[in-house]
């Protein structure tokens, strides 16, 4: 399969009916690593805005269990990407993420910009550093599956269109970035953990912690009063960034797809788990906390 097979379907696909396909093919086939990797850098970004940065502090979930809350947070994800949200594994995905949110305090504007990163942060990664640029349709997609995916959240008022999700970004950052302790000590304990990610783990985690600062913008960093990494550390990062994009450029075209499951960085569940049962089960939860496999879910 040549490295265009897949740009060649989705052109001949609709971005308005067909957008998950569109989408599973982005994230599983056109740009697994990118994808893996925005995101994540989306759901850190987050931090950076003390209501969500202080509250997952204070559930503890991200400072004492970093690596489980990390994998219950992709393979949701991973199951609604998967099988659709209409199917039986989507539908217990997206209770088990609303039973989460339902047991705390979240606003409605703070859960649209969490899913307002979700849409923008992956478009403007690959528009730095993918081995190409989403096309129009491709972006229209990225923002309609996540407006379907928002709207089985309960999320009220979310933007239509990838330009409207940007902008709401901006501002919301504009006028919402700042510092808070517990959403610091949140973001230490991620980029530890990212340290520990094959490949990263094979190199020193101070040179992997000063690499995934290089890749912030200021005005993250000045929300956890990170110093802001000299032009030649960016340049060094974006460089080793697009040279791996030159790389990718030229491989084949991925056949099968990958699933955040089959990730390395996925660890928490060697036996499989059940989408229903995994993720954080605060007082008020209707589910009792178990970790048992699953004949859909079950890891290969």
């Amino acid at each position: 399969m040549d490295r265009h097979h897949w740009s060649r379907h989705i052109s001949q696909l609709d971005p308005v009916s067909d957008y998950h396909e569109i989408y599973r093919i982005l994230a599983t086939h056109e740009f697994p690593w990118d994808m893996n990797q925005s995101l994540s850098f989306a759901l850190y970004r987050t931090y950076a805005v003390p209501s969500i940065g202080r509250l997952l502090f204070e559930t503890s979930e991200f400072t004492k269990r970093t690596q489980k809350r990390y994998d219950d947070t992709a393979l949701i994800l991973d199951a609604i990407l998967e099988h659709g949200l209409a199917s039986p594994a989507g539908h217990a995905a997206v209770r088990r993420m609303n039973q989460m949110h339902g047991s705390y305090d979240i606003s409605n504007d703070d859960k649209r910009y969490v899913l307002s990163t979700f849409v923008v942060v992956p478009i403007r990664w690959l528009d730095k550093y993918g081995w190409r640029h989403l096309t129009e349709a491709e972006r229209v997609a990225s923002a309609n599956y996540y407006r379907e995916l928002g709207r089985h959240m309960g999320i009220k008022d979310i933007p239509q269109t990838h330009q409207q999700f940007a902008a709401f970004l901006d501002r919301y950052e504009r006028e919402h970035f700042g510092f808070d302790a517990g959403a610091l000590a949140v973001s230490e304990a991620t980029l530890a953990l990212m340290a520990t990610f094959p490949p990263n783990h094979l190199a020193p985690k101070a040179i992997m912690n000063r690499f995934a600062k290089a890749l912030m913008d200021d005005p993250l960093l000045d929300a956890f009063h990170y110093r802001r990494p000299p032009r030649w550390e960016r340049g060094l990062a974006a460089g080793a960034l697009r040279m791996r994009a030159l790389a990718v450029r030229f491989m084949p075209a991925r056949k099968e797809p990958l699933f955040a499951r089959a990730l390395p960085n996925i660890r928490s569940y060697p036996r499989g788990y059940d989408v229903a049962r995994i993720g954080t089960f605060p007082p008020g939860c209707p589910v009792s906390q178990a970790t048992v496999p699953h004949p859909q879910t079950e890891a290969p």
